[in-house]
């Protein structure tokens, strides 16, 4: 345990959905839930205007809609969120070389290594300075957790939200934790929480009173002793600036039950053209081949096959994906669908004979999905509506938050699409709200867009300000989807 709170924590506020609102500013101050929008999506993040009507992370998606019937429900743009996380990664590598990312929107810092703090009073600059210098970046606001320690500095950033900084002095851990519920200590989920709570302990100081032999008992001998000296508030784990990765893989869950097999069969050398993406993306290849099926009774089944060498061909991550889907039934239907690698390697060492034959044997049935995903982009995608076998005209969809660019009106983003017509709001993150209109879902002059920045020469986006202080907080305002079709 150090004896200045140099380790910095930073948890950027709703992320998605602030990045949204920052991004659109008919949105700012509105409810906005970012997420899956089919019968089976699920919440990724609500803003805090939203959160107010009840809704937040992991939440089904229609009971965000029956809490929050007026908020603006939007798909995820990944791509969008990432380039404003590697701005903020930069600017967290400006204040040390040691700095753990834990996803997109949150990292532990080690400013003692950077040499910017060694005190309380050093350590509060440093993170008042990142705070700044994050919103005059991306326009976005975060927390951050000042302390002697991952655990404790992690608390403090929650404590923080939103936009705020909290620093813990040394020396008043167990005071902060002992009233505490267990659950705010790592490792303790719902299950651990209940069985802690049967046997009569339901805070940091009960725990700490029981006694590590208590604990050990009651959860094991690793468990029982982590979790006692993280009830002193004892933690020496260090900022790691490299994890390396284990896996890498893609899962999608379907609005409906899949029970063709050859729907099935595309939908998983979809996920495995994704999978391989992100696979190069990270500068990675992998030996085993992992299937993930969720069938449509919950049951899950995970088959795996390891190749002689490590490989990011896509002929070969396809092939093998295939093969193993002939050996899951999937009769009943499926749910859920993922595919994966693992046992990764920053090398290929493959076996050239056998990734050549693999990628002839796939050549006609990748020609046909390559073909489909010609005709995606980020925010519309094709969809056959000719018969089988026959070669019929492809509707566009429209994906609701996504950005789209007009020939005439410019840039704006899609509100919402059905029955061959697609609503669009045009504005831009430093403009006024935008006007929307309406065009069928085929108009030439309507096109996929590119995201836009969110601060233009340096001035933060007029709707960069503290969720709290954001008008109409209470969801009240008008509905930001009045046109939609």
């Amino acid at each position: 345990m150090r004896a200045a709170p140099t380790i910095l924590h930073l948890d950027m506020d709703a992320f998605f959905a602030a990045a949204e609102q920052a991004a659109k500013p008919s949105l700012r101050g509105k409810p906005v839930v970012v997420g899956g929008l089919g019968p089976r999506g699920v919440v990724a993040t609500a803003s805090y205007e939203a959160r107010r009507f009840g809704v937040h992370s992991a939440m089904p998606m229609g009971q965000a809609r029956r809490l929050a019937p007026n908020a603006a429900y939007l798909v995820p743009r990944f791509s969008f969120y990432r380039s404003i996380s590697e701005q903020v990664m930069e600017l967290l590598g400006l204040l040390s070389p040691l700095v753990e990312p834990l996803s997109l929107d949150e990292a532990f810092v080690d400013l003692e290594a950077g040499g910017v703090a060694d005190d309380p009073a050093s350590a509060r600059a440093a993170g008042e300075r990142l705070r700044a210098d994050i919103l005059a970046t991306t326009g976005l606001t975060g927390s951050v957790g000042l302390a002697a320690s991952k655990m404790i500095a992690k608390i403090a950033s929650e404590e923080a939200k939103p936009n705020g900084l909290v620093l813990i002095e040394p020396g008043t851990e167990r005071e902060l934790l002992g009233p505490r519920s267990v659950r705010i200590l790592p490792g303790v989920g719902p299950a651990t929480g209940e069985h802690l709570r049967r046997a009569g302990m339901t805070t940091v100081s009960d725990l700490a009173e029981a006694g590590e032999d208590e604990l050990v008992r009651l959860l094991g001998r690793a468990h029982g002793a982590s979790l006692y000296r993280m009830a002193q508030g004892y933690d020496d784990r260090a900022v790691v600036a490299e994890r390396d990765a284990k896996s890498v893989s893609v899962e999608d869950t379907f609005d409906v039950d899949l029970h063709d097999r050859t729907r099935i069969r595309a939908e998983v050398e979809r996920l495995a053209e994704r999978c391989v993406g992100r696979l190069r993306a990270s500068g990675h290849s992998g030996r085993t081949i992992v299937l993930k099926v969720r069938r449509f009774d919950f049951s899950t089944l995970t088959r795996s096959e390891t190749l002689r060498g490590p490989t990011d061909a896509l002929g070969v991550v396809r092939e093998a994906a295939g093969r193993l889907l002939d050996a899951v039934d999937t009769t009943g239907g499926v749910r859920l669908l993922g595919v994966g690698v693992s046992g990764l390697a920053d090398y290929t060492q493959e076996d050239l004979f056998a990734q050549a034959e693999a990628a002839a044997e796939a050549a006609g049935e990748r020609a046909a999905g390559e073909a489909d995903g010609a005709a995606r982009t980020d925010g519309v995608a094709g969809a056959e509506t000719a018969g089988a076998g026959a070669a019929g005209p492809v509707e566009r969809h429209w994906t609701p938050g996504h950005d789209v660019r007009h020939a005439v009106y410019g840039a704006g983003w899609v509100q919402g699409s059905g029955v061959g017509r697609v609503t669009v709001r045009f504005e831009e993150p430093w403009s006024a709200p935008g006007r929307v209109r309406t065009f069928a879902v085929d108009d030439p002059e309507l096109t996929a867009g590119e995201a836009l920045p969110l601060v233009r020469r340096g001035t933060p986006v007029g709707g960069a300000v503290p969720p709290a202080a954001a008008g109409h907080g209470d969801g009240s305002g008008p509905d930001p989807f009045p046109s939609r079709p």
